[in-house]
């Protein structure tokens, strides 16, 4: 795998413009994401000391001024960055948004199988909020419209419908990558490492 793929098949008017997008991978001292930064919050990071080590072996070039004999400055910015900071609780609950639940089914209506955009998919509550479900990762799926309207206030079973995967929460590996659609092969590969497997995610 190239460590400088974009997890992403831009155009060529776009590319440009999307590179610059890319943000940088940055991780507590134990290795667990935290967020995705700017170059800018990466290199405030860099300056205050606080990168205690970092991963990647294509790195970002931030450039800076000039001193007075004309010679620009400039800061190397790896793509994965662990700082200093407290490592946080070590349980970790995404906050469940259609976005990342379309993201996480991979956009294909968990019932009929075909894929759809964000605008004709659905929350659908497997134990419908009528009947006492709750709205969770794992009693929810994307469907389509279609599927939805169809099962209703019902289960799938009661609707003779059936789930083609179970639903599940994401880790924080799993939810750093739903939540960034520019991710570069060397951040791929980092977080892929702790996936767990449930999806079977391609490139976006």
């Amino acid at each position: 795998m190239e460590n400088n793929k974009v997890w992403m098949t831009p155009d060529k008017k776009e590319r440009k413009e999307m590179t610059s997008l890319v943000r940088i991978l940055r991780l507590n001292k134990a290795g667990l994401p935290q967020a995705w930064v700017s170059r800018e919050e990466a290199a405030t990071l860099y300056v205050k000391d606080q990168v205690l080590w970092s991963l990647g072996s294509e790195s970002f070039r931030l450039n800076g001024g000039y001193n007075q004999i004309g010679e620009r400055s400039h800061l190397k910015l790896a793509p994965i960055i662990a700082c200093t900071g407290k490592t946080g609780k070590k349980s970790f609950t995404p906050a469940l948004s259609n976005r990342m639940l379309f993201r996480r089914d991979g956009h294909r209506c968990m019932y009929c199988g075909f894929e759809f955009d964000d605008r004709s998919l659905t929350r659908d509550h497997i134990i419908p909020r009528v009947q006492g479900g709750p709205d969770s990762w794992k009693n929810v799926v994307a469907a389509c419209v279609r599927c939805n309207g169809h099962k209703g206030g019902r289960t799938p079973e009661q609707a003779g419908m059936e789930l083609m995967a179970i639903p599940f929460v994401p880790n924080v590996f799993e939810f750093m990558y739903l939540a960034n659609r520019l991710i570069r092969g060397d951040q791929m590969e980092y977080l892929q490492s702790r996936f767990t497997g449930q999806r079977c995610w391609e490139a976006a």
